[in-house]
């Protein structure tokens, strides 16, 4: 009973076919403008990646210049360094130099003023040595004096 209230279906409406020789080159038509679009496509794919490639290009580039800088500057402070350390070692060696200049004219002042100092020792000594003989001889002409004197007063002891 149901069955029977359903509607039927409608039967389908057939379209107008379009004669065989206009849709074979419209297929076409459709076909090259598919290939033409799938061509676009890839070529705005290819622009992509080649845009891709060289963004990555130039950041690479940037990165090894800025390497570079730093690797320059790296090396213009050690040459600084070593400029510097070179400096402190001839500032050093110049400082040494000046004092073995002092110690060996200390070494010719003293080896001049020795000879000087000697001399001038060997002058004492002798003089002391002078004064010490010419004490002696006093000393003896002294005894001798006494002698005499003791003499005569024996021999004047002995004629009283």
């Amino acid at each position: 009973m149901l069955l029977l209230q359903l509607p039927l279906p409608l039967p389908p409406i057939p379209l107008p076919l379009l004669p065989v020789s206009l849709t074979l080159p419209l297929l076409l038509l459709l076909l090259l403008q598919l290939l033409l679009l799938l061509l676009l496509l890839l070529l705005l794919l290819l622009l992509l990646l080649l845009l891709l490639l060289l963004l990555l290009l130039l950041l690479l580039l940037l990165l090894l210049l800025l390497l570079l800088l730093l690797l320059l500057l790296l090396l213009l402070l050690l040459l600084l360094l070593l400029l510097l350390l070179l400096l402190l070692l001839l500032l050093l060696l110049l400082l040494l130099q000046l004092l073995l200049l002092l110690l060996l004219l200390l070494l010719l002042l003293l080896l001049l003023l020795l000879p000087l100092l000697l001399l001038l020792l060997l002058l004492l000594l002798l003089l002391l040595l002078l004064l010490l003989l010419l004490l002696l001889l006093l000393l003896l002409i002294l005894l001798l004096l006494l002698q005499l004197l003791l003499l005569l007063l024996i021999i004047i002891i002995i004629i009283l």
